[in-house]
């Protein structure tokens, strides 16, 4: 695994042993990017269940101007920092070690993102829990892109009825990523 593009551009990085993480290869990741290219320079990105931090070090490595890692597994975290460390981007990087909620909760009072990016364990419902989450909350605006990784068998079907709308659906051989906006309340009442 490596950084595709930017500043770290062919850099490698540290992934966990074992199965309790999931990288995302690549070509999905090179892909993923060409999608949201408009959206990544100067932006807030906001990297939840980060496994290796891949993403958001992609992101930095784009021209982000802050990438929030939020992670639970220990060594996963020091995984984070030592790729953070080794790219020469940790300044503008932050990692909150600790569950998903706890860090949305602290990060409440805080602007919202430009980009939120979620990567959970695959068929455990945490993309529809986190989902919940930021139907109601102040780190998400009506110009934040939320994407989310997640199973080809995933049901989004709840996503009008948390206004969410989706903006593309990208599907891979065995996994998608999902790309919603959150519809203002104003809007969803009329």
């Amino acid at each position: 695994m490596r950084v595709i593009a930017g500043k770290a551009k062919r850099m490698p990085l540290k992934t966990i042993p074992g199965l309790s993480t999931r990288p995302t290869t690549d070509r999905i990741k090179e892909t993923l990017f060409n999608m949201m290219q408009d959206y990544v320079y100067g932006s807030r990105f906001l990297d939840l269940f980060s496994g290796s931090g891949a993403i958001g070090i992609e992101a930095l490595s784009r021209g982000a101007a802050e990438a929030v890692f939020v992670e639970n597994n220990r060594q996963a975290v020091e995984c984070i920092k030592a790729n953070l460390s080794f790219t020469k981007l940790e300044k503008h990087g932050r990692v909150i070690s600790g569950d998903v909620f706890y860090a949305l909760t602290r990060l409440e009072a805080e602007a919202p993102f430009s980009i939120i990016f979620m990567d959970p364990p695959y068929d455990h419902l945490w993309e529809k829990r986190v989902l919940e989450t930021l139907a109601v909350s102040c780190i998400v605006d009506r110009d934040t892109l939320i994407i989310v990784e997640a199973s080809l068998e995933t049901d989004f079907s709840y996503l009008e009825d948390l206004g969410y709308e989706v903006i593309r659906r990208k599907e891979y051989k065995t996994n998608v990523h999902m790309f919603l906006r959150r519809i203002p309340k104003e809007e969803i009442q009329r």
